[in-house]
């Protein structure tokens, strides 16, 4: 039987951290050691090889250029291997795993991303379980972009982090789509840098917030009250009417961790429509981040991104509110 080849990808995180005098931090070998030791204890048919991105980071610092840097590691080597996991921090593993899941489309090998909320040097770690855990998935899976976690395969571009210290940390919504960019080949797409808000709506805020973004950022993402909902102030529709002007590009998500928008439902919500605002319907907030960055990223004209925003893409809104 020929041996699966896998490259397990290590761009920092809880999983490769040790302890130190000022927390938790990132170091060289832990995660390559506990690869070499499951390869030779549970997977003795499967060939490992770990490349270390460096340097390697605290997901909390992460950007689209990291988002780039994983995509490209995962093009050039496209061809030489059956299936990719990667190991990343929990801080910004779904904005992550939103961004490999639009990013590379037509894959046909699984793109497994995986971490940990104690580091593997740490006593009853979860880090050797959900490493296990990915190495076989990345044989198994179907191809696609996914998350490995707590025992559970999640849609990469559907998963949210719920909790943020227990080890089942993260959900997402099931959908039938898959987990990947539609195409007829392999083909990779890069993130620029955007400056992109994520702004919620709040009882008796002014606007000013809104108002500085309208006419300082190259696109906004609205967190809006339940299905849709806003504060209709003066404040608010003059930062709505600026964004038009500008070219703003916006699109609205809800504040709820379940269901989904439909912009027009109600009064209190009927201004974003009169000023453009995309309809997120059941996309989270994370995965509406990354697809505004990609829209911008392609440079098309407004109508091109808003478009594109409020467009299926790999499995981001479900089939039921398309």
């Amino acid at each position: 039987m020929t041996s699966k080849r896998i490259l397990l990808i290590h761009t920092g995180g809880t999983i490769g951290m040790v302890r130190s005098t000022h927390g938790f931090r990132p170091e060289v070998g832990i995660v390559e050691a506990e690869a070499a030791r499951l390869c030779r204890d549970d997977f003795p048919n499967v060939s490992i090889e770990v490349k270390r991105l460096e340097p390697l980071i605290d997901s909390a610092n992460a950007t689209p250029e990291d988002w780039n840097r994983i995509t490209g590691t995962i093009e050039d080597e496209y061809s030489t291997f059956d299936g990719f996991v990667v190991t990343h921090g929990t801080d910004t593993l779904t904005f992550t795993s939103a961004a490999l899941t639009m990013a590379l489309q037509a894959l046909d090998k699984p793109v497994i991303l995986t971490g940990s909320m104690l580091p593997l040097t740490e006593p009853d770690n979860d880090g050797r379980g959900n490493l296990r855990d990915a190495l076989l998935a990345v044989q198994t899976s179907k191809p696609g972009v996914w998350v490995q976690f707590a025992g559970k395969l999640l849609h990469g571009a559907r998963v949210r982090k719920t909790h943020s210290d227990t080890f089942d940390a993260f959900a997402a919504v099931p959908t039938d789509a898959p987990p990947m960019r539609r195409g007829d080949h392999f083909q990779r797409y890069t993130y620029g840098q955007h400056e992109v808000a994520i702004l919620p709506v709040a009882p008796g805020a002014t606007g000013a917030v809104l108002r500085y973004a309208a006419e300082h950022c190259d696109g906004i993402v609205l967190r809006c009250f339940g299905s849709g909902t806003v504060p209709n102030t003066p404040e608010l529709v003059a930062a709505l009417k600026t964004c038009l002007e500008r070219n703003v590009p916006m699109i609205a998500v809800s504040q709820c961790p379940e269901g989904r928008i439909a912009l027009g439902t109600y009064a209190a919500g009927a201004i974003l429509t009169q000023h453009k605002v995309g309809d997120g319907r059941d996309m989270t907030m994370e995965a509406a981040y990354v697809k505004m960055v990609m829209a911008l990223s392609a440079e098309g004209d407004i109508n091109d991104i808003r478009t594109f925003l409020t467009t299926p893409l790999c499995g981001e809104i479900s089939a039921k509110t398309a």
